[in-house]
């Protein structure tokens, strides 16, 4: 059975600091990297992104929407002082990984996926799609090589501690696409970020980390990554993890220094403008009661159930009616998983439900072209 297969059947299975106000100065282009550049007149192909958006459905959880509250301090395990699971303020925001129950074939599908992700370059013009078409392969091919490596480097506690022949996981050129061998940040920053200029593609690029944005649960592709792009920036904006304020100090994700250089050339007033875009009334509150910012706001711990340990201790998961299952998950996780429950009674008792979201609709007054990222 081919790798890709086997992913999809596999996965189906698991169902269940003051910054100034200066200008950022712009990176130098990288010559190699100029070949990626979006070219006009797009040809009229689509990438089929099925296998890799079922994978997605069944592979990641949501954590739901911030409420802006540190999460607390989670119970020691029993009959141990050691801490294993999550125990960040930020665990019950963003989404997450089930690196935990990935065995064996399932890790090795993801090479093979990423594999015939970077093949497709060698049947297809990339440059020569449409913009949003290219747009979603960087995405989803950036982000299926993140999965992969963190899979078959976990346990880990932080995605940036792994390194590939001795480089960070975010430096290393693993990635090869046209003959050029390309590493997870050259993906972000080389193509995409130096050739699009609305910064909220940066929502799209999953870090591994709990302070980054969100997995999405489907995979991008020419339709949907408008979309998706702008649930990420509502997610991240209106969360603890992106915006936090201090005083009369808006403290912001580090993430957003890194970038400036790209979208944010007069750092504060650029950044304040953009968050506005997406700001909830809680955020807009915050941005109208600061009169500094602050890029300070990080989390590097692992974006999965687990907090990136193997637990020796288990728990049985039962059935709303108190049946037992027949598998076991660790304790912290089954905490963490409890906690995410009583958030979500939370949302519905206080009526913060109902967000409806319109894919590939045509509206009335929409202008011509609408969706298409710049």
């Amino acid at each position: 059975m081919p790798r890709t297969q086997a992913l999809l059947l596999a996965a189906s299975a698991l169902a269940f600091t003051a910054v100034p106000a200066t200008a950022q100065a712009q990176p130098a282009a990288d010559p190699q990297f100029e070949t990626f550049a979006p070219q006009g007149a797009p040809i009229d192909h689509t990438i089929d992104y099925s296998i890799w958006d079922e994978a997605m459905k069944n592979l990641v959880i949501s954590m739901g929407p911030s409420l802006r509250e540190t999460a607390g301090s989670p119970p020691q395990s029993f009959g141990t002082r050691r801490q294993y699971g999550h125990t960040s303020r930020y665990r019950l925001e963003g989404s997450r990984i089930m690196f935990s129950f990935l065995d064996a074939d399932i890790r090795a599908s993801f090479t093979e996926y990423r594999r015939d992700l970077e093949s497709v370059a060698d049947q297809v013009d990339i440059q020569s799609l449409s913009r949003n078409e290219q747009l979603a392969y960087w995405i989803n091919l950036h982000n299926v090589a993140m999965i992969e490596q963190i899979a078959d480097a976990w346990p880990v506690r932080q995605p940036r501690d792994i390194k590939i022949g001795g480089v960070p996981l975010d430096e290393a050129r693993f990635i090869t696409v046209e003959g050029i061998a390309m590493s997870p940040r050259d993906i972000r920053e080389k193509i995409v970020f130096a050739n699009w200029s609305d910064p909220k593609v940066m929502y799209g690029f999953w870090r591994g980390e709990i302070g980054g944005p969100s997995i999405q649960r489907e995979a991008f592709n020419a339709d949907n990554v408008a979309r998706l792009l702008d649930r990420g920036a509502r997610d991240f904006v209106n969360s603890l993890r992106g915006t936090q304020k201090t005083g009369s100090t808006l403290q912001v994700s580090e993430l957003y220094q890194e970038a400036a250089p790209f979208f944010f050339d007069n750092f504060e007033a650029d950044l304040r403008a953009h968050i506005a875009l997406y700001a909830d009334e809680d955020t807009a509150t915050l941005l109208a009661g600061t009169s500094r910012l602050e890029a300070s706001v990080s989390e590097p711990d692992i974006a999965d159930l687990a907090g990136g340990v193997r637990e020796p201790s288990y728990q049985n998961i039962q059935s709303a009616d108190g049946t037992q299952a027949s598998f076991r998950i660790p304790q912290s996780m089954q905490r963490l998983l409890a906690q995410r429950e009583e958030k979500f009674q939370r949302i519905i008792r206080e009526g913060r439900t109902g967000t409806v979201t319109f894919s590939n609709i045509d509206l009335p007054g929409d202008p011509e072209g609408d969706g298409e990222v710049e």
